[in-house]
């Protein structure tokens, strides 16, 4: 008798497939690059795991639920283990793989995110060096965008505290794993956010050292993009002097560490005061030079200052000898008038007509008038001829008067 083969219904298949499937496969590591990364507005991610092997491609589809945590950010391309446990769909017939974790499966996946992911941002001018601003010197407040939990953020506030005493805002936020970067985006975007009081005038985000996937949430895109958006000035103090993430090319300054990135945030106190004390020494020395400088030239323009009434004396004398010699000038000059005085009365005296009557003239008067001719004198008929002893009344006709009169 030939044994007939079971018959299922599409029902009793599937159910039986699925726990073939989930029976075997409950828990399964499986590596593969991811693609086709969709984060639903749910809160679930749905992405396939490929692989290309012998000139074909095979993909397997997963999904993460919104409650998972994985140690590693899911990125495009990025070649990964997965963790976790294969489920069946009989409603499409379809399998796929519940993702529980994620590793990276390699170094050089995530170095070749990092180097496309520096090129593009590059590109967009955010690491410019004309974008760079310069830390203030004596800031008020310092912002520290950190873990409030562990070594790095104790070191800053007891760095600080050592070299320059200052208000210091913690934003607490986490420094790895999923989530970290929306929370180190909030804490950059909340400290720019604080009102003027309590503004921070310097930001200094840092972490610890760690793995290349420790230190990935400070080589996103975001996180990239809020620190080159920082209205205030901006230190990147992540993992060690060796290690290099985007957001030192971002930052307005790198710091090797976290304790480096307090150091360059502050002054030293110490330094200041013995800065102060050198240049209060210095200006002193040049106060007192100056002075004796200038007591020098007092006692010199002092010595050489006369006495007052010394001066007023030899003021005195030089008024006399300047009189003396104006009243000599003014003499002379009046005896030489005199002297002109003299010779111009000679000189009338003898131009006057009395000393040519003293010779023997006479003048021929019509009152107050001078007779110039014989023929002036027949006309008038009469005139008073003036000699130098006396006038006489004469006519024409040669008669005279006897009576002779001074005049």
């Amino acid at each position: 008798m030939i044994e007939q083969e079971p018959i299922f219904s599409v029902s009793e298949f599937s159910t039986a497939l699925k726990g073939l499937v989930e029976g075997a496969f409950a828990r399964v590591k499986i590596r593969g690059e991811i693609s086709g990364l969709k984060n639903h507005s749910s809160g679930n991610c749905y992405f396939d795991l490929k692989e290309s092997f012998g000139g074909k491609d095979f993909v397997l589809a997963c999904v993460v639920w919104k409650w998972t945590k994985l140690s590693a950010k899911l990125e495009e391309g990025l070649e990964v283990v997965l963790t976790g446990r294969a489920t069946t769909y009989g409603g499409r017939s379809s399998y796929q793989l519940t993702v529980e974790d994620a590793e990276i499966a390699g170094v050089g996946a995530l170095f070749k995110i990092i180097e496309e992911r520096r090129k593009k941002l590059a590109a967009e001018g955010l690491f410019d060096a004309a974008r760079k601003r310069p830390i203030p010197r004596f800031p008020r407040i310092i912002g520290v965008a950190s873990s409030a939990t562990g070594a790095v953020i104790n070191d800053i506030i007891h760095r600080i505290s050592e070299r320059f005493p200052l208000r210091i805002i913690l934003w607490p936020c986490a420094v790895q794993g999923e989530g970290a970067e929306a929370e180190i985006v909030a804490a950059i975007r909340g400290l720019n956010s604080l009102s003027a009081e309590d503004r921070p005038d310097t930001i200094i985000v840092a972490r610890g050292g760690g793995s290349l996937q420790d230190l990935m949430p400070f080589n996103s895109e975001e996180v990239v993009r809020a620190a080159a958006a920082s209205q205030i000035p901006l230190i990147s103090a992540v993992g060690h002097e060796t290690d290099t993430t985007l957001i030192d090319f971002a930052a307005d300054l790198r710091a090797p560490t976290p304790t480096a990135a307090a150091e360059l945030a502050t002054p030293n106190r110490r330094e200041l005061l013995q800065s102060l004390s050198s240049t209060g020494a210095r200006v002193q020395n040049i106060i007192f030079r100056t002075l004796d400088n200038f007591a020098l030239k007092l006692a010199g323009a002092s010595a050489r200052l006369k006495n007052p009434l010394q001066m007023i004396g030899e003021a005195s004398e030089r008024i006399d000898e300047k009189f003396a010699r104006i009243q000599a000038a003014g003499a002379n000059k009046l005896a030489r008038l005199a002297d002109k005085l003299a010779f111009a009365g000679k000189m009338i005296e003898s131009f006057s007509f009395r000393n040519v009557l003293s010779r023997g003239y006479a003048i021929a008067w019509n009152g107050h008038d001078v007779i110039e001719s014989a023929a002036e004198l027949a006309r008038l008929g009469h005139a008073t001829l003036e000699l130098k002893d006396g006038k006489i009344e004469i006519a024409p006709d040669g008669k005279s008067r006897k009576d002779l009169f001074d005049i």
